[in-house]
């Protein structure tokens, strides 16, 4: 078993879930120009993979977390997370942590 210990502390931004629908049913995405408010800042770590990726942990109070929602460092770097999942051992929640996969964004200009 490895361990990946914290590298950054990391901010999340999670949008509105689920989205809200539209007259037909249909789930309609929040405003992309619209940042959400930060939801918290808790050590976590994000690891660039071979193939360009991010592999992500975050703490489990950052749970729930899902696709599209945002984290960042405080240093510039943001990354939009692809894939979402919580890891929970019952009785040990030393040990629990959100699992996601990310991609890095380009850098804001103001």
């Amino acid at each position: 078993m490895a361990v990946v210990l914290p590298n950054a502390m990391l901010t999340v931004y999670a949008l509105a879930h689920p989205w809200a629908r539209d007259t037909n049913g249909v789930p309609v995405p929040p405003n992309p120009n619209q940042k959400p408010a930060p939801r918290g800042t808790w050590p976590g770590s994000v690891l660039e993979q071979p193939d360009g990726s991010w592999s992500v942990r975050l703490d489990p109070q950052a749970w729930p977390v899902k696709e599209g929602d945002t984290i960042s460092d405080g240093t510039g770097r943001s990354w939009t997370l692809s894939s979402t999942r919580q890891h929970a051992v019952p009785g040990v929640p030393d040990v629990d942590y959100v699992q996601a996969t990310g991609t890095l964004n380009p850098p804001e200009v103001a």
